[in-house]
């Protein structure tokens, strides 16, 4: 997630506005999109596809430009689950505030790259702008849906007759071309997992998720419950997480437009995300009294000293961050800091000899051995499987009464490490 967010921020995204698009869908609609990819890919292309024309509408420089030379920028992270660990396939989307004309290069030097230039939409997309956005979106939604055999026409008109009809647009949240750190933060929590174990904690024997912000203030309702927790137990929470895992070999974000992998103005575009550098200045100190000519060191004057060039770093991905680094974004504090003195600690050796690991831990007072593993038990009531009533019926034992043993050993790794 974090990983995810740097490279986006630093890499990826150029330094304009994004805007946040967010797209559910009635739950009749979601069952086929968590079913098959075929359908879910359909309806996020239509999703972007809007999104394309109205930013093309709401862009006032692109009035007289050819419609086939408009390109947007975008990542598309899908979701399939909800805050209360449900199953809820939507969709946020995270595009520049704008789109881009392909401008053709240099028609003397075939070798020129393509460039671009963006146009920026107005503050025009307002609450208007959004509902209208719903519309088509529900129009063409449903028109696909009838057309690919899985709803039926007389079910299609229903729905868009319905007031409250399920289908949901949100583009209420901008970000600032200059406000990094806003996007970084925006970007995280469009790539977060299903499940925060920051709000998972153990009341009893059940276990409580808190399934609003962990900055929020539980609700209730006429009987005082709260209606933001859930009580589950171990296996319940265990079958929840596991209806969320996403299908195999398939991506949880997608790039498009302009920032697609194999769009030829990628290149140009990302470009924009790194900030310029600027160009090193050697000062020459000359002093009118001398010429310095031969002396060793000393450039004559009017001539300047060249710099020697310095060792070129190692190549390294993009998109491969330091453990430190990552650790520093999150909670803005350098793991590699001495608490006692405040000094820059270091890397010396990785050490894989048992007897000189077994000295240092002895050495800052830690137990050297492991903690004890239980041993495997077999099924509660096991025992009582095969019982039979006086009627020759095997009984089933009530396996929810079963109780867990305690552990042998004080330390015990499933519940401490």
């Amino acid at each position: 997630m974090v990983e995810t967010a740097a490279h986006l921020c630093d890499h990826v995204f150029p330094r304009l506005p994004v805007r946040q698009w967010v797209l559910s869908v009635p739950k009749r609609l979601r069952y086929f999109m968590q079913r098959e990819g075929a359908v879910l890919n359909m309806v996020l292309r239509i999703f972007l596809r809007v999104i394309a024309q109205t930013l093309q509408t709401h862009s006032p420089g692109t009035a007289h430009v050819d419609r086939a030379a408009l390109h947007i920028g975008a990542v598309a992270f899908i979701h399939r689950f909800g805050s209360s660990l449900n199953g809820h396939v939507h969709f946020h989307v995270c595009a520049l505030d704008g789109v881009f004309e392909d401008v053709a290069g240099d028609t003397d030097a075939q070798s020129s790259p393509p460039g671009i230039v963006f146009h920026p939409s107005s503050s025009a997309i307002d609450e208007a702008a959004v509902a209208q956005v719903q519309t088509d979106l529900r129009r063409r939604i449903l028109r696909a849906f009838v057309g690919r055999g899985l709803l039926e026409s007389c079910d299609a008109k229903d729905m868009l007759a319905y007031q409250h009809s399920g289908f949901s647009v949100d583009a209420g949240v901008l970000i600032e071309a200059h406000d990094r750190a806003a996007l970084e933060r925006l970007l995280r929590y469009c790539a977060r997992p299903p499940f925060a174990c920051g709000r998972l904690r153990k009341e009893g024997a059940d276990l409580v998720y808190r399934c609003a912000k962990q900055h929020s203030e539980p609700g209730s309702d006429k009987r005082g419950a709260k209606v933001d927790e859930l009580h589950l137990t171990p296996l319940e929470l265990i079958a929840r997480i596991a209806a969320l895992v996403p299908p195999p070999r398939t991506h949880r974000h997608r790039y498009f437009g302009v920032l697609a992998p194999n769009s030829p103005l990628r290149a140009a575009a990302v470009a924009l995300a790194t900030p310029a550098q600027p160009a090193k200045q050697v000062a020459v100190q000359t002093e009118p009294a001398t010429t310095g000519e031969g002396v060793p060191g000393v450039a004559p004057l009017g001539h300047a000293i060249s710099p020697t060039p310095e060792p070129a770093p190692p190549k390294r991905s993009p998109a491969h961050y330091l453990w430190a680094v990552l650790i520093a974004r999150i909670f803005e504090v350098f793991p590699l800091l001495c608490p006692l003195c405040g000094g820059q600690m270091r890397l010396i050796a990785f050490i894989t000899e048992g007897v000189q690991i077994r000295k240092i831990l002895d050495h800052i007072g830690v137990d050297p051995d492991p903690p004890h593993i239980s041993p495997a038990r077999g099924p509660p009531l096991w025992d009582d499987c095969d019982t039979q009533t006086d009627d020759g019926v095997h009984m089933e034992p009530d396996w929810d009464l079963a109780p867990q043993a305690a552990p042998d050993f004080e330390v015990d790794q499933r519940v401490s490490w």
